[in-house]
């Protein structure tokens, strides 16, 4: 039986369209479409509900050595207040999850994961870690907003006081104040865009909503469903756990070497990531250049001769063009390579191109 998130209530209020999505029922589009969500989001603002992800707190003088274990990427400079994302690996270097590492203080952090592998990354967290360190699974207790979009500052601004609002890419503030709710807000988001993302009792994310939707009444914050929310990952390029990556792919394969230390001390997966060398595959963007749209799981090929797999792939609606992502063998992992996408029996052209397929425009 699927779960509710604190959100139900105000989803079903507010016209969204309900589907069972990672052991939840969330909205995978409201009134508007989503068309019209996704534009929202790269013109002015969108508003999700994420509180279907998990968070998992590490605490104990151990705390930043658990860490240190798990990720690939090297958290031992982080300061109070900073988050860093990482791939957390298995023992042959494959994906397990990959996570938003908060840095509370020097003895707790916080660990963000996707909602899917949330029971088995808590049993392989616990099977690892060791020494003095408590591992807390507070998922449950915990509500997540989104606020995305170039306008989403000044949505932010009519809610909360400005000192309190985290102006660096990837810093946070561990106790702000929205609604009269106490909070802890990030700079970080899963769009391509400037935005936020809200950690609160599950009890006072209804509050929350309601004085955010007040808040961006008048500044075209629109509420964004999972459709949204995928088409707006795959056109900023940013991986999916189980699309671009899973056990079976190991982070240097899904281009995600700026996330992966080898220069560290041994964290779960390096011995295995140095063995193999350089990769064999990589991910790739790739622009559909014929007529038709290459889907998740559609065979790649370059002269005939299978090449690799499409993981990701849709019309984005930003770009308007049928564009995705694909695994495919390092030596055809270049900008101009010519591809022939199977889609359902017929081969359509494409092309790899450059990552990120959509890169928000810089402030004039």
């Amino acid at each position: 039986m699927e779960l509710k998130t604190p959100l139900y209530d105000c989803h079903v209020a507010a016209g969204g369209k309900i589907i069972p999505f990672a052991g939840y029922l969330l909205p995978i589009q409201y009134q508007a479409g989503l068309i019209r969500e996704h534009m929202a989001v790269r013109t002015a603002c969108g508003m999700f509900d994420v509180s279907h992800m998990g968070e998992v707190i590490l605490k104990g003088p151990d705390a930043l050595k658990n860490v240190q274990l798990l990720v690939t990427n090297d958290c031992g400079n982080m300061v109070d207040g900073q988050v860093k994302y990482s791939p957390m690996c298995n023992e042959s270097g494959g994906v397990v999850d990959d996570v938003l590492v908060y840095r509370i203080d020097e003895n707790c952090f916080m660990l963000v994961v996707n909602a899917a592998n949330r029971e088995k990354d808590i049993m392989w967290m616990k099977s690892h870690v060791g020494g003095d360190v408590q591992l807390m699974d507070i998922s449950d207790s915990i509500g997540q907003i989104a606020v995305q979009g170039p306008a989403s500052p000044e949505v932010m601004k009519a809610v909360m006081a400005d000192e309190d609002r985290p102006k660096k890419y990837y810093t946070f503030t561990k106790e702000a104040r929205i609604a009269g709710k106490t909070c802890l807000v990030s700079r970080t988001g899963y769009t391509g865009e400037m935005g936020y993302e809200i950690y609160c009792a599950a009890k006072d994310a209804p509050a929350i909503w309601d004085a955010l939707l007040e808040a961006g009444a008048d500044k075209g914050l629109t509420p964004c469903g999972l459709g949204a929310r995928d088409t707006l990952r795959m056109e900023a390029s940013m991986p999916l756990y189980g699309h671009e990556m899973d056990e079976t792919v190991t982070p240097l394969e899904a281009d995600l070497d700026i996330f992966v230390k080898l220069e560290k001390e041994g964290f779960i997966g390096k011995s295995a990531l140095v063995q193999a060398g350089a990769p064999k595959r990589r991910r790739v963007g790739f622009a559909v250049t014929g007529r038709g749209i290459a889907r998740e799981r559609c065979d790649a090929y370059v002269n005939g001769e299978k090449v690799g797999v499409v993981t990701s792939g849709t019309h984005c609606p930003y770009l308007n063009a049928p564009m995705g992502m694909a695994l495919i063998q390092s030596e055809h992992a270049v900008v101009g390579t010519k591809l022939e996408i199977d889609v359902r029996g017929r081969k359509i052209p494409a092309q790899v191109v450059p990552l990120p397929l959509y890169k928000k425009p810089a402030k004039k």
